[in-house]
């Protein structure tokens, strides 16, 4: 979703910066060391994008030689967990969404639109919690068949990207074997969470200046933009 469908991915990468940069000043304040803020291009796109909130907070704390507990997913957005300071992240980007609104990329909308036509099923898979509120208030939840996100993962225990567990659980609610269904990404771990699921076609959107990454990550096609190809 974050980054294909709806250009919201700058506003979660904002917001993980902005919470793991409070976490990281008060460690060093407290051990007397140097302040490393969170890096939005290199931290972002290897440790974060893309993954369940938890494990981007695992991923990069570990980067960092951090070590904390992984608390629930209920743990409060003010305890030092992975789930704790995940549910932080996820506050600060509820307040962004509610006072900015959702814009979708409109070739991606258009290439939907144009692939349902044809009669071919749709799903959407999202690590992120609040999928199905972003998709609704983007106006564009009915364009989609099945839909795997954060909620559903917790719910059936599924793991997240790079893992391709969340894309095979979606080609299974579709009826449709993975060499036969085709995966669109625009975050690495996605691109290879398809590439690991042995799905027939992946696709990587060139969101960032990171299209060789995309291709080393398995995505057999990069774009800019899916616009073109609804014609």
């Amino acid at each position: 979703m974050d980054g294909v469908l709806t250009a919201t991915a700058h506003l979660h990468a904002v917001a993980w910066k902005r919470m793991f940069d409070e976490v990281l000043r008060e460690r060093a304040q407290q051990s007397n060391e140097a302040f490393h803020p969170f890096d939005l291009d290199a931290d972002f796109r290897i440790h974060v994008d893309g993954r369940r909130r938890h494990d981007g907070v695992r991923r990069f704390l570990e980067s960092r030689g951090i070590t904390i507990p992984p608390g629930t997913p209920d743990s409060p957005a003010h305890e030092i967990s992975h789930h704790g300071l995940g549910n932080r992240k996820d506050a600060l980007v509820s307040a962004v969404l509610q006072s900015e609104g959702v814009e979708v990329y409109q070739g991606s909308i258009r290439f939907l639109h144009h692939v349902r036509r044809q009669g071919i099923r749709t799903a959407v898979v999202s690590s992120s919690r609040n999928c199905r509120a972003v998709l609704s208030a983007a106006g564009i939840e009915g364009l989609f068949d099945v839909r795997v996100d954060g909620v559903v993962a917790d719910e059936r225990n599924i793991p997240g990207k790079p893992d391709p567990a969340m894309f095979l659980e979606a080609a299974r609610a579709l009826s449709v074997l993975p060499p036969r269904a085709a995966v669109i990404e625009d975050a690495l771990s996605g691109v290879a969470a398809g590439r690991a699921g042995g799905f027939g076609l992946v696709v990587g959107i060139v969101r960032a200046n990171d299209a060789a990454a995309l291709r080393d990550a398995g995505a057999d096609v990069v774009v800019a933009d899916l616009g073109p190809w609804a014609a």
